[in-house]
């Protein structure tokens, strides 16, 4: 029986993060210290087959920090990465098990906040750009226009209460996969976020949304494609339909 501990699991999808993967792992164990008596924080590193060697430099890190690192053979989708990352934490009993980007759009330093306010009860905890004192830097008009309108479509269309359903760092509950089979989750990219959180809401688990800088990449390009987009659209009315 494990007496007052609580195990703390990051899961941290990788492509071609070299330029990102150590300071940002370095950033986060350097928040040790901030953690309450007993808890214990591990990452795994979910990456996929980076050309930049970036699975590599995580097997590195490995042996110096608690990272478990998941190698997968190919790019198989953001989704799918999460899903793998929290499959383990969950074989290790984890507490709480977060999801954040390799790339410092999220801030590491917002990690005890999370912590905080998932020990008040809550299941879910968001990192909001759309509430108040939430912000977004080095957007172009382009990427708004996206962002506002899927999550538009989505309030209009499945009635969802949380404001920011595309946030990728959040807090999760280990409760809250007992009542998610992630074996049912099909979205593979970044509609994988608003399919979680249309789950969280249908099975009424309590959400917190906690306002953050989202900082878009200061290193490498980004991710999101035309792909990703029309996925997002179509998961929506699939939702809708089930």
């Amino acid at each position: 029986m494990r007496l007052n501990s609580k195990k703390i699991f990051i899961c941290i999808p990788t492509y071609n993060e070299k330029e990102n993967i150590k300071k940002l792992v370095k950033k986060i164990f350097n928040l040790t210290p901030q953690l309450s008596a007993g808890e214990n924080l591990k990452l795994v590193i979910i990456d996929d087959n980076s050309p930049d060697g970036t699975g590599k430099i995580a097997d590195e890190l490995a042996k110096k920090y608690s990272i478990k690192v998941i190698h997968r053979k190919r790019k198989l989708g953001l989704g799918s990465a999460y899903i793998a990352g929290f499959k383990y934490a969950l074989e290790k009993e984890a507490d709480f098990i977060f999801e954040m980007d390799a790339d410092f759009s999220h801030n590491p330093e917002d990690i005890p906040r999370f912590l905080e306010e998932a020990k008040k009860g809550y299941d879910l905890v968001l990192g909001s750009r759309k509430i108040k004192y939430g912000k977004i830097k080095n957007w172009n008009f382009w990427r708004h226009f996206c962002s506002n309108g899927a999550m538009f479509f989505s309030y209009l269309i499945l009635g969802l209460k949380t404001k920011d359903i595309t946030t990728g760092f959040r807090c999760y509950k280990n409760k809250v996969f007992k009542k998610i089979d992630l074996d049912n989750i099909k979205s593979n990219g970044y509609a994988f976020q608003e399919e979680m959180i249309y789950l969280c809401e249908k099975k009424n688990f309590s959400i917190k949304e906690i306002p953050i800088t989202f900082i878009d990449r200061k290193l490498g390009k980004s991710k999101l494609s035309y792909k990703d987009i029309i996925e997002f659209f179509i998961k929506i009315i699939k939702l809708k339909l089930h």
